[in-house]
């Protein structure tokens, strides 16, 4: 299942309405709510292998988010989901994977200790 990132991320401010997806509807919004780290990775596996890097080239710095759409007609609802973060010294740093239905998902939050979804 391939995914899109919009390469323009927003800063997320208290009390603005932001539109929700769900994967059912092709999208969810992928969001950062650490204090200091950046997403340089997202990465999918549908039990075939890891995908490439979704975002390749995008940065999401904390407080930001992004849409990601899906633009495959078919594939696995159920997803291994793995963010990865900007190392210090530029190098990228996974998180651990955890297990998404990506088709359910109309939100995935990235915080410094834990990944969920809604």
């Amino acid at each position: 299942m391939k995914i899109w990132m919009a390469t323009a991320a927003f800063a997320l401010a208290a009390g603005v309405a932001l539109a929700q997806g769900t994967g059912s509807e092709g999208y969810f919004e992928l969001y950062n709510d650490t204090e200091g780290n950046t997403v340089v990775g997202f990465y999918t596996n549908d039990g075939t292998g890891w995908s490439d890097n979704w975002i390749e080239g995008v940065q999401i710095a904390p407080g930001e988010s992004g849409t990601a759409e899906f633009v495959a007609d078919t594939g696995a609802c159920a997803q291994t989901f793995q963010a990865s973060w900007l190392g210090q010294d530029g190098s990228e740093v996974f998180d651990d994977p955890i297990s998404i239905d990506i088709c359910a998902a109309s939100n995935v939050y990235l915080n410094d200790n834990e990944i969920y979804f809604d």
